[in-house]
């Protein structure tokens, strides 16, 4: 007889031709797709069988057996059948290479890794027992299981592998099937089991991009380096050009700081800054000579800031006139602010302000006009405020009021020996911006600050109720950073451009809210 076993049902088939009383073993061959010798191996079985052995048939339909084909079993299968339970014993091993190494530790000339795991396999289904499988998915709680549900339901491709991944490891499929069905790598399969299993959903979320540290400071530095180098003009850098172009930029970046930067990555990192590259043209480049010269005089000074000296940012806020302002605001989307374009003014001001950087106080008060007389006033009112200072010094743009012989002479009578011994005054000295770099002067993005919170969506009865919403903006911030020293600029109140600490690669002048 031959020794594979047919299908049941071909086995069947060939039982009731014979129960009928007629077969032809060329036509049953032909019809069952099966040997001639293998049927009239069944026909020889059928008609010697005249007992029901349980042992060698099972009956799946009426008078007719289904014919299990038994093998002799040499001594190494009985050992083998013999020593499984013992090698397997409470603690259920992880794997069958685990069950086949110490099975050769018991017979060193036993089956081979192959063989072995065929009767193993054959063995477990036999007496249902189940291995202890590191690498699969053990129990879903009800919760992620209502997850999962949901994400094999979706049209997410991503969550839809995720969920048929866990769910089929927790039906104790193989990672390898599992990759075939999700067609992804088993690797890959292997992980996101691994991930669930040890931060459960959280785990198969998409998770945020891990990044190097020395790479995003590194990043961070080069953005930084080009804020810096558009603040210069070409012609500081031998580039006959009124404006940057990429590919100078990139020479220059590589002349400068020794390392090279496509001209494609140059334009993503000034987009990321917030920079447009026509307004860097227009607004972000200073035209001044002595450009660096005047930048490293202020960086020196507040490197070196002793602590009874003070720097104060100085400018002016206006002339601005007190009428219904435009601005944006919280609206239904089927709703619309107005205000008219043409109004009768309340009034008009300006008002100037100094922020002293160490501890971000403002000084202000306000005027009618932008001219010397105004800036000599702010002048009289720091030092008798901080009378207790060895050193003030002022910083502001290049404005014609703040460079006017006037003013340079009024300062050095202030300076004098004469007058500070009977006025009890600190010495005031001068560190003025570069021209045309307002957007380097840190009290900018104080005043884009108050423009966006008092200024817009305003419409203040009277000059008076603007003043005195202005007065108390400065008082509120001003107290804000007097009981918390250590947390300011917007990071706590918001409402600022940048931080308000000098640096040369900031923009602290908004053009959105001035």
């Amino acid at each position: 007889m031959a020794r594979t076993r047919i299908p049941e049902k071909k086995q069947i088939s060939i039982g009731r031709m014979l129960l009928n009383g007629a077969i032809n073993i060329r036509q049953t061959s032909r019809r069952l797709a099966i040997s001639r010798n293998t049927v009239k191996s069944y026909i020889k079985k059928y008609k010697a069988f005249a007992d029901n052995c349980p042992g060698e048939a099972v009956y799946r339909d009426v008078g007719i057996p289904v014919f299990k084909i038994e093998y002799p079993r040499n001594d190494k299968y009985q050992d083998l059948i013999n020593v499984l339970p013992l090698l397997i014993g409470l603690d259920k091993p992880a794997s069958a290479k685990d069950v086949w190494l110490r099975y050769l530790a018991i017979y060193p000339n036993g089956y081979n890794r192959s063989a072995f795991c065929q009767h193993f396999s054959k063995w477990l289904k036999e007496n249902k027992v189940v291995l202890r499988n590191f690498s699969q998915v053990l129990t879903i709680p009800a919760e992620d299981l209502k997850i999962l549900k949901r994400w094999r339901r979706s049209s997410d491709r991503r969550k839809w592998e995720r969920s048929v991944v866990i769910m089929e490891s927790f039906h104790s499929k193989s990672a390898v099937d599992i990759a075939i069905k999700v067609d992804r790598g088993a690797d890959k399969v292997s992980d996101w089991i691994r991930d669930y299993k040890a931060k459960g959903i959280k785990g198969l979320e998409k998770q945020p991009r891990r990044a190097n540290k020395d790479i995003i400071n590194g990043i961070k530095e080069k953005r930084d380096n080009l804020v810096r180098l558009i603040h210069e003009s070409p012609k500081l850098h031998g580039i006959n050009r009124t404006s940057w172009f990429l590919a100078d930029l990139s020479a220059v970046y590589q002349k400068v700081y020794g390392i090279y930067i496509s001209g494609s990555t140059i334009s993503a990192y000034l987009k990321k800054e917030g920079y447009v590259y026509r307004k860097a043209k227009e607004v972000l480049t200073s035209p001044d000579p002595n450009f660096r010269e005047k930048m490293d005089k202020i960086t020196a000074i507040l490197q070196n800031l002793g602590s009874r000296e003070k720097f104060f940012s100085v400018d002016e806020f206006g002339p601005f006139a007190v009428k219904m302002k435009g601005g944006r605001s919280l609206v239904k989307r089927s709703e619309r602010k107005t205000f008219p374009q043409i109004q009768k003014s309340k009034g008009w001001t300006i008002c100037t302000a100094a922020l002293e950087l160490s501890q971000n106080q403002i000084t202000h008060f306000y005027s009618q006009k932008k001219e010397t007389e105004e800036m000599i006033k702010l002048i009289d009112l720091l030092p008798i405020k901080y009378q207790n200072e060895e050193k003030l010094y002022f910083s502001w743009d290049a404005a014609s009021w703040h460079a006017s012989k006037k003013l340079v002479s009024y300062i050095e009578q202030l300076n004098s020996e004469s007058y500070r011994l009977v006025h009890k005054t600190p010495l005031v000295e001068l560190a003025p911006l570069p021209a045309s770099a307002q957007f380097l002067n840190v009290i900018e993005s104080v005043f884009s600050g108050l423009a966006k919170s008092i200024i817009h969506n305003s419409d203040y009865t009277s000059l008076d109720e603007c003043k005195a919403a202005i007065t108390l903006y400065f008082q509120t911030r001003n107290n804000h950073f007097i009981l918390n020293p250590q947390k300011a600029g917007n990071k706590i109140w918001g409402k600022e451009l940048v931080v308000p600490t000098f640096k040369d690669s900031h923009n602290c002048k908004d053009p959105k809210y001035r």
